[in-house]
């Protein structure tokens, strides 16, 4: 019978499991597993750090639904490769890194880039494992993908150890493993239902909640039919914005601190009371707010706050039994209250509190009067990418989603420099869309290279460079001789010059007169292309009535 080598086995496996894309950096080890991964179908994109490697793996894995892979080879590229790994599971989203090991028969000897990986790679993710014999390839590929899929998602580590690339086994040995299905849908206990719809009967001041675990379950219809039969008003997260579009007329973003604060029931829909949601604790939410907690992972139920009904189970699933358990109701929230009047006087306070800086027309600009413009010119179905400190914060509320898994961010690791990797990855796996990736310029520094990756592969990634000089703010051009403070990055620096000699069409924009006619020519630019806007350094967000950390 024929025989197949370990790299070929890894590549049929993960294909078998649904495994579309590969991300990553080939060396030593693992050349020959790129290789049997295109032979194999699977679409691989060599980047060039295998940080943004992983953050790619990880986008992937949310945007399609399915666990998606990075390879890196042994050692430091492991490692490297680790940033992305822990984001994704704190993120939650599903990957498999796969890292090139030295040979098994050389372990503790001192081998070439030998690591402990197995054991450095596990407080980070849900599953990690060595595969110690090559027939059993299919086994360790099906276990990755399983603990990163079910349940709540999250990374799995795979150790590939260059002996077992090589090796040659019979066809007739393999362990053969079964296609890990989608997720089984887990339902609520019936009488949680009612007594959570009861519960939100009972409020005087609702708020739901609306988080990224409802995009993962794809829970979007579920969602809108829910808030249209109950017309409550609604709050998205940062990565749950687009489930129902930002311009909804329930949508209470605009006064995001005042509905948190003076909520008497909170509906949490997918999302968590972490930091995000500043713990669910005073000052920023009432000290008697009575929670109604939606998540897929019983552990979550009561972290930070005791809710007064939990709802375990599937977001999609556990909507549907919301929505079915109304039939019998004629209950829904008025369309005149003083909450909503609350709401709406302070989102309109809000507005114009930063209309002088949208309308300021003066040089160089502030981000408000950028994402004016942007904000005009973003096409409906853009899945947008916002990186950095005021640019990402300013832009979720300047920046809206209409469609469910269409902004990506930060996220609840807060990390800088995923950004580019998120970008190539909505480019890869939604060619028919347009993907915008909003950064400033502290945050574009992280994986700049990785603009080689986009010419490379004619990705037609739109990238906004907000450059203010420093990391947070700037302080503008320094005198010659004077100490460079520590947050200080170089004023005006010319990034789009770094994607004009890699091969695409880079645009600096001094004027905001002229931003809007050039984010037209970047779009109609048929590769990736970057529009770098110098803002004054001194530009930042309306003033907050809370630090951004308070508990």
């Amino acid at each position: 019978m024929a025989t197949i080598n370990g790299a070929a086995l890894m590549a049929r496996s993960l294909k078998e499991q649904g495994v579309d894309y590969m991300f990553g950096i080939v060396g030593f080890p693992v050349q020959g597993v790129a290789s049997a991964a295109q032979d194999a179908g699977i679409e691989f994109i060599g980047m060039r750090n295998e940080q943004a490697a992983s953050y790619a793996a990880h986008a992937a894995g949310y945007l399609t639904g399915r666990p998606q892979a990075c390879l890196t080879v042994s050692g430091p590229g492991v490692i490297h490769a680790f940033a992305g790994l822990a984001n994704a599971q704190q993120n939650c989203w599903p990957m498999i890194l796969i890292g090139g090991a030295s040979p098994i028969y050389q372990n503790g000897m001192g081998a070439f880039q030998e690591e402990r990986q197995v054991e450095l790679a596990t407080p980070y993710c849900k599953y990690a494992h060595a595969i110690e014999h090559t027939s059993r390839i299919p086994f360790y590929v099906a276990e990755a993908v399983r603990n990163s899929l079910y349940g709540r998602p999250g990374a799995a580590y795979l150790d590939f150890p260059d002996d077992i690339i090589r090796g040659e086994v019979d066809e007739s040995e393999v362990v053969s493993a079964n296609r890990v299905g989608d997720p089984p849908r887990t339902l609520a206990d019936p009488e949680a239902v009612e007594e959570a719809l009861s519960v939100l009967e009972s409020a005087e001041r609702p708020l739901v909640i609306v988080g990224k675990g409802m995009a993962w379950s794809r829970a979007e219809d579920e969602v809108r039919a829910f808030m249209e039969r109950t017309q409550l008003p609604f709050l998205a997260s940062p990565m749950g914005k687009g489930i129902l579009p930002d311009d909804d007329p329930l949508s209470v973003g605009a006064a995001r601190s005042t509905a948190l604060r003076e909520a008497d029931v909170v509906f949490l829909m997918g999302a968590r009371l972490n930091w995000i949601m500043h713990f669910g604790l005073p000052p920023r939410f009432s000290e008697n707010v009575r929670v109604i907690q939606l998540d897929i992972a019983q552990e979550e139920i009561g972290r930070n706050v005791a809710p007064e009904v939990a709802l375990v189970g599937d977001g999609k699933a556990v909507t549907q039994q919301l929505n079915t358990a109304l039939t019998n109701r004629q209950w829904f929230y008025p369309a005149e209250t003083e909450w909503r009047a609350t709401l709406q006087a302070k989102a309109s306070e809000n507005a114009e509190a930063v209309k002088p800086m949208i309308d300021d027309d003066s040089s160089p600009t502030n981000y408000y009067r950028a994402f004016r413009d942007i904000e005009d010119w973003l096409p409906d179905d853009a899945i947008i990418i916002g990186e950095g400190a005021n640019t990402m914060d300013i832009g979720r509320t300047q920046m809206l989603n209409r469609r469910a898994r269409h902004r990506l961010d930060a996220g609840t690791y807060g990390t800088m420099g995923v950004g580019l990797g998120f970008a190539i990855a909505a480019a890869v796996t939604n060619p028919d869309k347009p993907i915008v990736s909003v950064q400033g310029d502290s945050a574009f520094g992280f994986s700049g290279m990785e603009l080689e990756t986009m010419v490379r592969y004619n990705l037609p990634v739109k990238l906004i460079v907000l450059n203010n000089g420093g990391i947070g703010g700037g302080v503008g051009p320094l005198e010659k001789g004077r100490r460079v403070p520590p947050n200080i990055l170089t004023y005006g620096a010319r990034y789009e010059g770094m994607l004009e000699a890699l091969g695409g069409k880079g645009m600096y924009v001094s004027d905001p007169a002229d931003l809007r006619s050039a984010l037209d020519e970047v779009m109609e630019h048929d590769g990736p292309a970057m529009i770098n806007v110098p803002l004054n350094p001194r530009a930042g967000r309306k003033p907050q009535k809370f630090g951004w950390l308070t508990t």
